[in-house]
């Protein structure tokens, strides 16, 4: 039965279906079905989501395309340990994955290249009738976030944006815990990107921290690009792991909308002391010399169209333990988290069940109590998966909504209007913490779109 009869024959075009594009071949039985993938750029990230769907019976892996040799030959590496066929490859410089999106044996890709190459990527992929899979970052320009949304609307080809940490188990836990409406009417939300990333933005690729000064050209894989955005930029440039979480919490595309945000960026010393004190840096070092534009800590203040606040804090520059910050606050209760994301590193209050204590009581018995359905039916399967097992749901979200053809869970509007924090809060910061209007990428659909993700137990 061809796809486009199949169509008419049990009206996938309703409520609620993902809308395949043509490039979804044949029907078959789920049990049956095979997602064929492409991968745009096998970086270190890009891998991990190689290795995931090496874990998978459901998918095939039919290209790779990437400039980088080292990089293709890593990928290809994880396929030939495996027992895989090697991938096709598109690596005859930067614009050879405009060749594996011609392919008509490739259903969906992964976009995982550095920030400035989403959008191109993102909308060709689309145009080409391939469902898009795609990394998370901050967006370049306002008009990106536009070109995303108006992609969709023309083609309807469904992209999802990969923001795993919106599967995190302690905030998964919380959220099924607002779902039961333990914290009372939401007033309050925070999140961040608080991580010492020094080692990331300057590395040679001896290590995977603490491995040199060098970035740009001289630099190993995230080095070779990522830390120019911050000797150019200043602003929240990588919003997405805090503002998801909450997001998702507060309904936003669904109910409720983002309408407003106002930024300031500290002064930036941190890279710069940095390269001053490492073994292999230094006061004569050249890249001493640079003056970083990025502030080191940048904090954006954001109103919702519901009444509800958000904080976000970008802290990637200065010495630090890893965590994200996240605060959820209600007329019932309180979370604050204080780790990577295990169930005892975090604090809770809830004043009527507490007793009116005003003492925090570690969150362990909670989440264990309240552990979502979803990491209750698939703990076990993304054990060994990257970032505590995030990767495996957030991927498997992914391929089960395109086999299943159900809604993905983080849509292109969450893309454009998580994106638009970037330039929005760089123009805030350039004009003194002038507050800056956040466009409605929905046209007014929020309004009446229902929240979909963490409802079911499998996306």
């Amino acid at each position: 039965m061809d796809r486009r009869n199949f169509l008419k024959a049990t009206s996938l075009l309703g409520a609620g279906a993902l809308i395949l594009p043509d490039s979804w071949a044949i029907f078959q039985p789920t049990e049956m079905k095979k997602v064929r993938l492409g991968f745009i750029a096998v970086g270190m990230r890009g891998q991990t989501h190689v290795e995931e769907m090496l874990k998978r019976k459901d998918v095939e892996i039919i290209a790779f395309a990437d400039p980088e040799p080292r990089m293709m030959a890593m990928a290809q590496q994880l396929l030939k340990d495996k027992g895989w066929p090697a991938a096709a490859e598109y690596g005859n410089g930067d614009f050879d994955y405009r060749n594996l999106l011609q392919r008509e044996d490739i259903d969906a890709v992964f976009i995982s290249s550095p920030w400035e190459w989403h959008m191109i990527q993102g909308t060709e992929a689309m145009k080409a009738g391939k469902i898009v899979g795609m990394e998370v970052c901050g967006g370049i320009s306002l008009n990106e976030s536009w070109e995303y949304v108006k992609t969709w609307e023309q083609t309807k080809v469904p992209l999802m944006t990969l923001e795993n940490v919106c599967y995190r188990r302690d905030v998964m836990a919380v959220l099924h815990m607002i779902h039961k409406n333990m914290f009372g009417e939401l007033i309050h939300a925070q999140g961040g990107y608080e991580h010492d990333l020094r080692g990331v933005l300057f590395n040679d690729g001896e290590s995977a921290y603490n491995s040199g000064v060098e970035f740009g050209e001289k630099g190993f894989s995230e080095a070779r690009w990522r830390t120019n955005h911050y000797v150019k930029r200043n602003g929240e440039l990588y919003p997405t792991h805090g503002l998801g979480p909450i997001a998702t919490m507060l309904n936003i595309n669904r109910g409720n909308r983002m309408v407003q945000l106002s930024s300031y960026a500290s002064k930036a010393k941190g890279l710069h002391n940095y390269i001053v004190e490492h073994p292999k840096g230094g006061a004569t070092h050249p890249n001493a010399a640079i003056e970083f534009k990025q502030g080191d800590i940048v904090t954006t203040q954001i109103q919702c169209a519901n009444g509800e606040t958000m904080l976000l804090t970008h802290d990637t520059s200065l010495q630090r333990p890893y965590n994200l910050g996240f605060r959820v606050q209600g007329t019932e209760g309180i979370w604050q988290d204080f780790g990577w994301g295990d169930f005892d590193q975090g604090f809770i209050y809830f004043e009527k069940e507490m007793k009116h204590s005003h003492r925090w009581e570690n969150t362990k018995a909670w989440f264990e109590r309240f552990d979502h359905p979803l990491w209750k039916r698939y703990a076990t399967d993304a054990e060994n998966s990257g970032h505590g097992g995030m990767d495996f749901f957030v991927d498997n979200a992914f391929i089960e909504c395109i086999k299943q053809n159900k809604e993905f869970p983080l849509d292109v509007y969450d893309l454009a209007s998580w994106y638009a924090i970037t330039p929005l809060s760089e123009r805030s910061i350039a004009e003194g913490g002038t507050p800056q209007e956040i466009p409605d990428f929905t046209r007014g659909a929020w309004k009446d779109r229902k929240p979909v993700f963490g409802f079911d137990d499998w996306i």
